[in-house]
């Protein structure tokens, strides 16, 4: 019987984490395959280790990796997904958003052929209208950005083929952005379509700032055009200000100039200065992400693993 995992990254899902595996235990149960689940706590401060734990005592398909300290959602995933072993494995969220029942229809396409089967959204519920705008133009930024194609509006909730696990599992480097990942290792890849639902307890995790930052981890991840943008706009501001250069002296040798001009003086030191911060700004992004590269740092330490005790 083939057999399937389920890496589930938990962070403080203490709210929703009960409901959450009883609706993904009935999923297992009608599934003809040999189901495991593998929970991720990555350094949660409220009761999500202990509630794992009672999962474990209750479910033998249950296994568990405790993180040493939060390490971000995306070293989770990859603690996760380095130690399953299985022909298949689902990531999917604790929060309920993404429903366990949408797992048997990434199941068949897994049967038909593909490697990967990422979930897209048709719709995102309980979200503000500038939370769904702002991911619309995060992925359709990317699209022009990247040269490595990213599914819209889809987020982590997919199935991975062992083929394409043993892939991923190559891919060490310390900037993770696991949306880009997923689609960089290329292979068969088809969409599944639903309807996201509103969180059903707690409180995500992901406010603006975090996610303005993972945005930023995707750009410099994928695309190296933020440093193309920033050398056109350098060598579109040296012509604007060599012609404005020359129209000064020419004004100046040919009717000769009192002194005046300090407001366009400023304005064009100014701007010129701000195009500068704005182009290191951008090299540094890139400079520190070698820098974190180059230092070879583990991506995550396991302070606690438990295996399941059978999967059935």
């Amino acid at each position: 019987m083939p057999s399937l995992a389920v890496v589930v990254p938990a962070y403080n899902e203490a709210a929703v984490l009960e409901e959450f595996h009883a609706r993904l235990g009935r999923v297992l149960d009608e599934l003809p395959l040999d189901g495991s689940v593998l929970y991720v706590d990555d350094g949660s401060t409220d009761t999500t280790w202990q509630l794992i734990q009672g999962l474990m005592a209750r479910d033998a398909r249950v296994g568990a990796i405790k993180l040493s300290r939060n390490f971000g959602k995306e070293a989770a995933l990859t603690a996760g997904l380095d130690h399953v072993d299985a022909d298949a494995a689902v990531i999917i969220d604790a929060d309920l958003q993404d429903p366990p029942e949408l797992i048997p229809s990434l199941v068949d396409q897994w049967h038909a052929g593909f490697d990967v089967v990422y979930a897209t959204r048709t719709a995102r519920a309980g979200e503000t209208g500038l939370k769904r705008l702002t991911a619309a133009l995060f992925y359709r930024g990317m699209e022009r950005l990247s040269d490595t194609a990213l599914p819209r509006d889809t987020g982590d909730f997919r199935l991975l083929s062992r083929r394409a696990l043993e892939a991923l599992r190559q891919l060490r480097e310390r900037q993770r952005f696991m949306k880009g990942l997923f689609a960089w290792i290329g292979y068969r890849q088809t969409a599944v379509y639903y309807l996201r639902e509103s969180r059903q307890a707690g409180a995500s995790k992901w406010n603006y700032w975090r996610l303005t930052q993972l945005a930023i981890e995707g750009v410099t991840s994928f695309s190296t055009a933020p440093l193309r943008l920033a050398t056109w706009v350098g060598l579109m501001s040296s012509l604007l200000a060599f012609l404005y250069g020359a129209w000064v002296f020419g004004k100046a040798a040919l009717f000769g100039d009192p002194v005046h001009g300090y407001p366009s003086l400023m304005v064009v030191i100014l701007f010129l200065g701000g195009v500068q911060l704005l182009g290191l700004g951008v090299v540094g992004e890139y400079l520190g992400r070698n820098y974190a590269e180059s230092k070879q740092r583990p991506l995550y330490f396991i302070e606690e693993q438990r295996a399941p005790r059978r999967a059935s």
